[in-house]
């Protein structure tokens, strides 16, 4: 069709009345597999939790795109998995599935010729079959030793012939079978961030205050009988915005922030008599090294400080941090 034309058809009303509709058409049949979550479903979830092997999810077109993600979604919440293309198993790749395997294959019609191709010779060496179809009365519903239907009363689109209802389905579908089986493993946040080292929530709940803090000659430190005006000296050397002060074993004693220096100045305190621990903060605000980096987050935004000093479990310095640098290793 002509640009010219299509801009000619294009009716802002239509537009949103199409998009209302589809996401109508497509919630209803995702709330319709609730009805079906039965024991096929249940059999499904306890086959791939039972197997030695890995979950392979395969299926051609569209649905190859959907297990594409189902199989990502499954490998990143507890379950080995991963994507065979059914054109391609025929071809060589089917050496890739062992009988300790399980096969979860898509097809809306349920009589996809390159999925259908592949199964005698998956069933002659052992491997068990899921399938998730459209059609449970389908070749590939048949054949398989558990089926899940996936079926829509429509498609979204108007002419009820483009995948749209069906994938968004059989998308659902499999997230239900991930989180289904991601409870039965015990499939923690833990266990999520170390198969996501770097997104965000891996940053999150993997990295310890140990390996965002500054330590050893890096934090600024000072003897309590320090004169004021050194003390300020190390604390700008420093760049944290504080000195620690700190006694004979190094325990920490006080400290002393950009902070306290504004409020001294507003108190007309004479900084040039006296000694830190005249004007230092006693018994400040520590924590460990091994405590989670957002706890540290949320002791600074809790308490509206900007640093923390990082003591061992006998309050002897070791480190010291600030939001710069939790802001640095993207925990924030």
């Amino acid at each position: 069709m002509n640009p010219s034309q299509s801009t000619a058809r294009f009716s802002p009303e239509r537009a949103l009345e199409l998009g209302r509709q589809t996401l109508s058409i497509e919630a209803a049949a995702v709330d319709a597999l609730k009805s079906r979550i039965n024991g096929d479903f249940a059999r499904a979830v306890e086959l791939i939790l039972n197997s030695h092997g890995r979950l392979i999810v395969s299926g051609m077109g569209k649905s190859g795109h959907i297990a594409r993600k189902i199989a990502a979604t499954m490998a990143s919440t507890g379950t080995p998995a991963y994507f065979v293309h059914p054109a391609e198993a025929s071809h060589g790749d089917l050496g890739m599935i062992t009988r300790d395997d399980v096969l979860l294959a898509l097809s809306n019609s349920g009589e996809s010729g390159e999925l259908l191709s592949i199964l005698p010779a998956l069933k002659r060496q052992g491997a068990k079959i899921i399938s998730m179809t459209g059609v449970p009365t389908s070749t590939l519903a048949r054949e398989a030793d558990i089926h899940l239907d996936a079926g829509v009363a429509q498609e979204a689109c108007p002419h009820n012939l483009a995948p749209t209802a069906s994938t968004t389905a059989a998308l659902a579908l499999g997230d239900a079978l991930a989180v289904a089986l991601l409870d039965a493993r015990g499939f923690g946040p833990d266990d999520f961030a170390r198969s996501h080292p770097g997104g965000s929530l891996g940053r999150r709940l993997l990295t310890h205050v140990r390996d965002v803090m500054r330590a050893d000659d890096r934090v600024p430190a000072v003897a309590p009988n320090t004169p004021i005006t050194d003390a300020i000296i190390a604390m700008s050397r420093g760049g944290l915005g504080l000195v620690a002060i700190t006694g004979p074993a190094n325990e920490v004693l006080g400290i002393f922030t950009d902070g306290d220096l504004r409020r001294s100045f507003e108190k007309r305190i004479d900084l040039l008599q006296g000694d830190i621990a005249s004007v230092m903060y006693a018994a400040p605000r520590t924590i460990g090294p091994d405590r989670l980096a957002v706890e540290a987050v949320e002791m600074m935004e809790r308490l509206r400080i900007n640093a923390l000093l990082v003591v061992d479990a006998d309050n002897h310095l070791i480190g010291a941090l600030n939001m710069h640098d939790l802001f640095t290793a993207k925990v924030i």
